[in-house]
């Protein structure tokens, strides 16, 4: 077996083992999406970081060997040695750039975005539902992903002696136990 033929083989199984197992499904944009609150993306480390980010993707991986072995397959009756080399690289870059990126962008935007957990909630804010009872519980409703989601919280312990929080009251989110569906607040 050729090396051309064996990185051909490669990209190709490596992008049908992509396809299925659906790896890359949520990355599609390099990883330079803002988080809700303003912070910066999962994948924003600039510079050499993100080249190095770029340079391990599974997707620039295979795209590249998929293009560098079609390029030496089609073209090792023409050229030969270190010449067919040089040019299968630059296919293997010209496919990645030029072929697979595009597609991928186009075929990311109908991808849809991880749905936030109860989690987020932490550091934003809660409605009270009702008023909290002499022990510092009740119930508050978050919004998640534009859903409206009641849970049972309890007032942080050092906002207890401060007045009780009535019903329409805007807290702050504090911890969040997902399991249970409870959180801790606090007021602001």
């Amino acid at each position: 077996m050729s090396f051309y033929l064996l990185t051909f083989l490669l990209g190709a199984v490596g992008f049908a083992a992509m396809a299925i197992t659906g790896v890359g499904r949520h990355h599609g944009h390099g990883g330079r999406g803002q988080h809700a609150r303003g912070g910066r993306g999962a994948g924003d480390h600039g510079g050499i970081g993100n080249a190095v980010l770029m340079l391990t993707s599974p997707r620039l991986v295979f795209a590249f060997l998929f293009g560098l072995g079609a390029t030496g397959l089609l073209l090792r009756s023409l050229l030969g040695g270190p010449i067919l080399a040089l040019v299968a690289v630059a296919g293997g870059i010209v496919v990645e750039r030029f072929l697979v990126a595009p597609l991928w962008n186009v075929a990311m935007r109908f991808a849809s975005r991880p749905a936030l957990t109860i989690e987020s909630a932490t550091t934003g804010d809660a409605t009270a539902v009702t008023s909290f009872d002499a022990n510092g519980h009740g119930i508050v409703a978050l919004e998640i992903d534009g859903q409206v989601v009641q849970v049972l919280a309890t007032l942080l312990p050092t906002s207890q002696g401060q007045p009780k929080v009535r019903a329409g009251q805007v807290l702050r989110v504090e911890e969040v136990d997902g399991a249970r569906n409870r959180c801790t607040v606090s007021i602001l």
